[in-house]
């Protein structure tokens, strides 16, 4: 059976905070909805979720995990699939909802658990670079860039990693910079070189495998993960739902934060309510007749 809640957090492999629901949408006397599992980008943590993980939570219990080589997780040598295995194993059963790199890793646990996923999000995502040289180049620069996060250290690195275009716009208080502090010099160059997009096996053409609902979301501004939000959705086929949300950049949760957290909430209570008329007693006989 697919365990539906964490076990004890000091003998799972990655750090995770759990938040309960304010107003959960099932009532006290009825079994509590899965949680959202949620899986940040590189350099975060489960801390940088904010403004989002406190509104998300009016309703929903979350799961906020720290990705393998992140915060507080004792490890860091995981490959995506790995990462997935993990993360799935923690998170249970449930909604998973990744950006950036733990959407990747959030794709590897649909596509290799898909009995723990009931939902699916995905945040300013990819499934992959298909070109070979074009891999092999990321994967290079990938390892450049752990080898200069060890010599110098986070503070240098996040210095430079926050002033990329991809990142502009956001506020000091929305760059978590203290949050990502947390992480080690270490972890971070082994979750490159391991978990980095040059070092991932491409997906396309295993979407369509994915049979829950999806939401695929990116920022207008960013017109590469605009791009590959479309496709990615295209891939997965009618269960999938792509939002392009304008005066967004890549950091889209955070840059338009209201309207992400109204976009998940509203179509989560769209897609299960779904589900259960999908699955009524009287509806299935009246379809089997």
């Amino acid at each position: 059976m697919v365990p539906r809640r964490v076990n004890d957090p000091d003998a799972a492999p990655l750090g995770f905070r759990r938040i309960d629901a304010r107003e959960p949408v099932r009532p006290p006397d009825l079994e509590p909805a899965d949680p959202i599992v949620m899986v940040h980008g590189f350099a975060q943590n489960g801390r940088c979720w904010g403004p989002i993980d406190v509104a998300l939570a009016a309703k929903h219990e979350l799961l906020l995990v720290d990705a393998p080589g992140h915060g507080t997780s004792r490890t860091s040598e995981f490959d995506l699939i790995e990462s997935g295995e993990a993360i799935a194993a923690v998170g249970g059963l449930g909604t998973y909802c990744g950006y950036s790199m733990g959407a990747r890793m959030c794709l590897h646990v649909a596509l290799n658990h898909p009995d723990r996923v009931t939902h699916l999000i995905l945040i300013s995502a990819t499934a992959g670079i298909e070109d070979v040289e074009q891999r092999r180049d990321r994967h290079r620069t990938d390892n450049e860039l752990a080898n200069r996060i060890v010599a110098f250290g986070v503070p240098a690195f996040l210095h430079d990693w926050l002033a990329l275009p991809m990142f502009g716009g956001l506020s000091d208080l929305r760059q978590h910079r203290e949050e990502r502090l947390d992480n080690s010099a270490e972890g971070l160059a082994s979750s490159l070189r391991l978990a980095g997009v040059g070092n991932q096996v491409p997906l396309w053409d295993r979407l369509h495998e994915i049979a829950v609902p999806v939401l695929i979301i990116a920022g207008t501004n960013d017109k590469k993960f605009a791009q590959l939000a479309t496709r990615i959705s295209a891939g997965i086929g009618g269960n999938a739902e792509c939002v392009l949300v304008a005066n967004a950049g890549h950091s889209v949760h955070l840059d338009q934060p209201d309207v992400v957290v109204n976009l998940i909430l509203e179509w989560l209570a769209r897609t299960t309510r779904s589900e259960t008329r999908q699955l009524r007693p009287s509806e299935t006989s009246a379809r089997d007749e």
